[in-house]
């Protein structure tokens, strides 16, 4: 019997998917020595000596900022994530900072903790104060999405219930999100085009380089005077400094996020949670349920769903025989697979090849056993990063 696969996990995962893993052909635990793949949530993976034996990482969590996928890809490990499995909770929460905002009821909560007196001063109190808090209602107003992934169809679509108008934009939407996007969605054709147009903003981008800094100080000037600004994607997508800026000139009421930063402390203008936009139960299932499927498919049959840093690449097992191989994007990488199988006298039953940027990933089904001695000529073609034989006693 095949020795069982060790996953080391990094942090708390939800019981429901860690149950996904077969007892006897998985060893799970915060404690797993020379491990064949990680499991992690929130903890920073960047300065982590990752053993050279990881064939994978698995986020139980859609951003994978916390992971060194640039290194992992020049190793040719793929980063797994849930994209959409904690979707409903950040949604909610997005609608949840909206009517915070909307109706000041953060500074009336505070106003009514200041409040001292038997009821009788109490209740004159609240009839004198209460006006400063007077707020508006969402129908009719204009939201701004940018990013019309799952979170952000998601969050137009409420909106739309809740009798506001939506406009979105999103250079890279897919198909499948064009799809799922109510058609009442207006189109915007740039992020300028949100912001001019809009009392109430949300971000949902991932944070890479183009998104870095995307709401900045020229770009928040455009916005509507007293417009809300809501961000539960990244903190790195808005400049801390415009918002305050933003602020002071009143061109931003507020400024609701995720994420709590030392120079937005304390500023009445700003809504900030703790990182709250995944943390419900459901979510927490959802996500880890999603990661482990995805990493057994993977470590048993070699197949890539939702990597963050490789191609979806997935093929029905026709045969017990099966090579899994990560390389460069470059060309006669499949010749040269194909006439190493070949020139040891294997058929190949079937293949399927597929790129993603500079990465590609190959599965091959042989009608036979493969050789150690294949393998490692495989592994040996300039450009291949790893190969994986997975024969019928792994599966």
């Amino acid at each position: 019997m095949a020795e069982p696969f060790r996953i080391l996990t990094l942090n708390n995962i939800a019981q429901v998917g860690l149950k996904r893993f077969p007892a006897g052909r998985y060893e799970v635990g915060a404690q797993v020595r020379n491990p064949d793949a990680i499991l992690v949530r929130s903890q920073d993976m960047h300065a982590m000596d990752i053993a050279p034996q990881v064939r994978a990482i698995a986020r139980a969590g859609a951003g994978t900022n916390n992971i060194p996928v640039k290194q992992m890809s020049a190793r040719g490990v793929p980063v797994f994530n849930a994209p959409g499995a904690n979707a409903n909770a950040v949604k909610e929460l997005v609608i949840a900072g909206m009517l915070i905002a909307a109706r000041n009821l953060l500074p009336a909560t505070r106003f009514v903790g200041e409040l001292a007196g038997d009821d009788a001063v109490i209740h004159k109190q609240v009839e004198n104060g209460k006006q400063q808090f007077a707020g508006v209602e969402l129908p009719k107003h204009t939201l701004g999405v940018i990013g019309l992934g799952k979170v952000g169809s998601l969050v137009a679509d409420a909106a739309i219930k809740l009798g506001m108008n939506v406009s979105g934009y999103d250079p890279h939407i897919t198909v499948d999100a064009a799809w799922s996007l109510p058609s009442q969605v207006k189109k915007a054709n740039s992020v300028e085009d949100v912001l001019k147009n809009c009392e109430f903003v949300t971000l949902h981008v991932p944070l890479v380089d183009a998104t870095r800094n995307l709401i900045s100080h020229e770009r928040i000037k455009l916005m509507k005077s007293g417009a809300i600004l809501l961000n539960f994607s990244r903190d790195g997508i808005v400049d801390n400094d415009a918002v305050l800026e933003g602020l002071v000139s009143k061109r931003l009421k507020y400024y609701v996020c995720d994420f709590p930063a030392q120079k937005l402390a304390g500023h009445p203008g700003v809504i900030a949670l703790p990182h709250l936009g995944a943390s419900t139960r459901e979510a927490e299932d959802n996500c880890a349920i999603m990661v482990v499927d995805e990493l057994r498919d993977y470590l048993e049959h070699g197949n890539i769903q939702n990597a963050v840093n490789f191609p979806d690449v997935a093929m029905s097992r026709e045969s017990p025989f099966r090579v899994g191989i990560a390389n460069a994007n470059v060309p006669n990488m499949l010749g040269q697979i194909s006439t190493a199988m070949a020139e040891a006298g294997l058929n190949i039953h079937n293949m399927l090849n597929k790129s993603k940027g500079e990465m590609a990933y190959t599965l091959v089904d042989v009608d036979s056993a493969v050789p150690p001695k294949v393998v490692e000529r495989i592994a040996a073609i300039k450009g291949v990063l790893t190969v994986r034989y997975l024969p019928a006693e792994t599966i």
